[in-house]
């Protein structure tokens, strides 16, 4: 039971119809779901446990600990560690079975040593190998990529599962900058054969190179040619919301993409302000005319963006309404001067859909000058998840 009236409802229909309707558009490819950064703000052991049951066979992490946190709602799954080790986090991905990404000689090192304090038997532990071809954040540059191979021969505890990248622009439709890691990650993939190693999967793209579709079908290609496997690693478009292009995208899949959080709180309570009076901190906003004001029990410390001030809207009884004045830590005050009937207690939507109107994190997100990732992500702990669900067909 709610005591604070500020909750976050989780669609895990939307979640699962997202979902397969991904893997659909992902053809040979298989799919790594992205739950990293608690599910993108949608709660990761929630979501976690709907997309295994759903039949995702992988699911994307930032950290061990995230993996060990989603270990316990998931234990046959596959958990990716997506950003990498630290020394410490080595015995942690090895108790709980997570398969970690490596690039550093550090990250071979710590797994090796973490793996013969265990006593663990030959190529016990799966890793995959990022491969930088562009991004300059993660992975193992082609000219160093010889020396880790090598290194990679000596820790006997270790196997190369899989080889990834990270495409740093696939929004640009039609950029010869994707095509060009892609012939860097080919180049890679020719210097680990040639050491002697056979993959079995390789991965790269985001919801962007699915739902453009000719770069999902080159890095196919480039699995086929090498013999393994390939897989993309949906993220945003899991929670329904496609990421924004340069150029023109005519994707039916992203049309279907549904958001799956709806972000809502209550008017707790209500004012009448006469013309020229003001509200809210250094008197940003002066009343034109009698207005009738709702408070809600939200403000910035909850994750609700403090640029929305005097700019953004929310949803009061199926009608789109004004916030006026600055949002505070906990509090926000909107205009409700032009809803009919409106009573404390009554239902209000931030983010998500009442009525025939709907408010989206895009909305936001354009208006704070940012991005839905974050958007979704800054949604606080202490705002509670509820996951709603009405279907049994997940399975």
């Amino acid at each position: 039971m709610l005591n604070r009236p500020v909750w976050a409802e989780i669609s895990i229909d939307r979640l699962i119809d997202n979902y397969r309707l991904l893997r659909s558009a992902a053809g040979d490819a298989g799919l790594i779901a992205v739950i990293k950064a608690n599910a993108y703000g949608h709660g990761a052991l929630a979501c976690a446990a709907a997309l295994s049951a759903a039949g995702a066979p992988w699911l994307g992490v930032t950290s061990a600990e995230e993996g060990a946190s989603v270990r316990e709602a998931c234990p046959d799954a596959r958990i990716l560690v997506m950003a990498g080790l630290w020394e410490r986090e080595a015995d942690t991905a090895i108790e709980q079975r997570l398969t970690p990404v490596v690039w550093e000689l550090a990250h071979l090192e710590w797994l090796e040593a973490a793996a013969q304090l265990r006593g663990l038997p030959a190529q016990a532990i799966a890793v995959h190998l990022e491969i930088d071809t562009g991004m300059a954040r993660q992975g193992v540059r082609l000219t160093e990529l010889p020396v880790l191979l090598e290194r990679f021969r000596a820790a006997k505890s270790l196997s190369i599962e899989g080889v990834m990248t990270h495409f740093h622009s696939p929004e640009f439709l039609d950029d010869k900058a994707t095509a060009a890691q892609l012939e860097q990650f080919d180049s890679a993939m020719e210097i680990i054969a040639s050491h002697g190693f056979r993959p079995i999967v390789i991965h790269a793209g985001n919801s962007a190179t699915l739902l453009a579709g000719e770069g999902a079908e080159r890095l196919v290609a480039l699995a086929e040619k090498h013999g393994a496997s390939s897989m993309l690693r949906p993220g945003l478009a899991l929670y329904g919301y496609a990421p924004r292009f340069t150029g023109e995208l005519s994707s039916a899949v992203a049309e279907k993409l549904k958001p799956v959080l709806a972000w809502k709180t209550r008017i707790v309570s209500l004012r009448t302000i006469e013309p020229r009076e003001s509200a809210g901190y250094c008197a940003t906003f002066h009343a034109r005319r009698r207005s009738r004001l709702a408070l809600l029990p939200v403000g910035y410390a909850d994750g609700f963006n403090r640029l929305l001030s005097n700019r953004g809207e929310v949803l009061v009884r199926g009608r789109k309404v004004p916030i006026v004045g600055r949002i505070s830590m906990d509090l926000t005050i909107v205009d409700v001067t032009d809803v009919e009937t409106v009573e404390l207690g009554d239902e209000v939507v931030l983010i998500g859909e009442q009525g025939a109107e709907q408010i989206t994190a895009y909305h936001h997100s354009d208006l704070a000058q940012t991005i839905p990732y974050e958007t979704l992500c800054d949604i606080n702990a202490r705002v509670p998840r509820i996951t709603v669900d009405s279907r049994k067909d997940h399975a």
